[in-house]
């Protein structure tokens, strides 16, 4: 089936591209242990814009995303943020990401596989029909749907349960290491049983927490860690000014201090984090995408002793003298994704949530007459929204 879409290619002067594109329905599994399944033709409705997609983009600028594309094919359709509608079964639904012959696709083993829609082997949601396995069209919340359209506002919402779902993997994770990592220091200090000091060990972790980088993410980390640990210290440091409009409702969502990165030097930005924390951190997440994180958390010491180093950036090295990091019993881990349970119950909190205030859209006409154009210039430029979204159905949803 030939459809109008977007996708990225190999090509130094054109790595995205708008135009016809042949879709396919191949047959997918969900989890190891299950069939195979033909897709469900589906219609994206609206489908926001991700950090992933402008990666994949400079990747196809330098020849690189041969090992993303779907089997047999030298394209690859993007898009894995949005909501879409489903003819066949009359409603709305969204697309879990992320599924193939593995246990746990967010943490597969050697000899297990994986695919992402709109990101590795699997084509998105960037067209006006996709194939997606019936099994992964997850529901939407009763409410939203009035006369067979969508709300708009919660619709914007909808872009988020991808990178909030991470984002509470993220949270279990840091939960799980934490915990594991200090309950034996904790045994020691208030002569409790294991799993007094597990429990203590796993909320004493986000005392200080630094969060570098002020994007979405950041952003849901930041709420979840306070929704979960209404104790936690948490700071964020990024570049934007204390009057932007992302900073305000970030810090207005989840309590935390802010500190702008300004500083002559590194040392002085790890000073300065120190000082705002009260001391060294206990947790630092490292989201901005930039090397300086690794060189104020460990070089310049922003991150304690017996702290826990999140690696969340896709891009930067991790570097540490082996010195300090040993003696210091610092954890560095690094995952990215999300189990199924993580997207439905990100989908049930967004929409409680004032997201979609976050959410700026870019018209489709615009989008599509130059999508590189687009990216550079509107999407991800410096002036750029926090998050950017496009209508690709208007008639599935109650504009007004």
């Amino acid at each position: 089936m030939i459809v109008k879409g977007t996708y990225f290619q190999n090509d130094e002067i054109n790595p995205l591209v708008y135009g016809d594109v042949e879709i396919e329905n191949v047959k997918r599994r969900r989890l190891r242990g299950e069939e195979e399944k033909e897709g469900v033709l589906c219609e994206p409705v609206l489908i926001g814009f991700c950090g992933t997609d402008n990666e994949l983009m400079n990747m196809g600028s330098k020849g690189l995303l041969t090992p993303k594309f779907p089997e047999g094919k030298t394209r690859l359709i993007n898009g894995h943020e949005g909501i879409v509608w489903v003819p066949s079964e009359n409603r709305f639904a969204i697309v879990l990401i992320r599924g193939g012959d593995s246990y746990d696709p967010t943490r597969y083993t050697e000899d297990e596989t994986y695919f992402e829609y709109g990101c590795d082997k699997a084509d998105g949601l960037f067209a006006d029909k996709q194939y997606f396995n019936p099994d992964m069209l997850l529901k939407i919340p009763d409410g939203y749907v009035k006369d067979g359209k969508l709300d708009l506002e919660f619709a914007k919402k909808m872009v988020f349960p991808d990178p909030y779902g991470c984002m509470l993997f993220q949270l279990e994770r840091m939960e799980d290491l934490g915990s594991a990592h200090n309950f034996r220091v904790v045994m020691a200090r208030e002569k409790c049983d294991e799993a007094a000091a597990r429990k203590i060990a796993m909320d004493e972790v986000f005392d200080r927490t630094v969060i570098f980088g002020l994007g979405t993410t950041g952003m849901f980390m930041g709420d979840l860690i306070k929704k979960h640990h209404p104790n936690a210290n948490i700071l964020f440091v990024a570049r934007s000014d204390e009057s932007s409009p992302k900073v305000k409702f970030a810090l207005r969502e989840t309590g935390a201090k802010y500190l702008k990165s300004n500083f002559d030097t590194e040392r002085e930005l790890a000073d300065a984090i120190v000082k705002e924390l009260g001391g060294r951190a206990t947790m630092f997440i490292g989201v901005s995408g930039s090397n300086v994180e690794h060189r104020i958390a460990f070089e310049h010491k922003a991150l304690g002793c017996n702290g826990v180093y999140n690696s969340f950036s896709l891009g930067p090295k991790v570097e540490y003298d082996t010195m300090p990091f040993g003696f210091e019993n610092h954890l560095i881990f690094g995952s990215i994704n999300f189990r199924q349970c993580h997207m439905e119950k990100a989908i049930e909190l967004l929409a409680q949530s004032r997201y979609n205030e976050i959410v700026e859209l870019i018209d489709r006409d615009e989008f599509a007459s130059d999508p590189i154009g687009a990216y550079k210039n509107k999407i991800y430029s410096k002036a750029a929204p926090m998050k950017t979204a496009v209508i690709w159905n208007k008639k599935y949803l109650n504009i007004d």
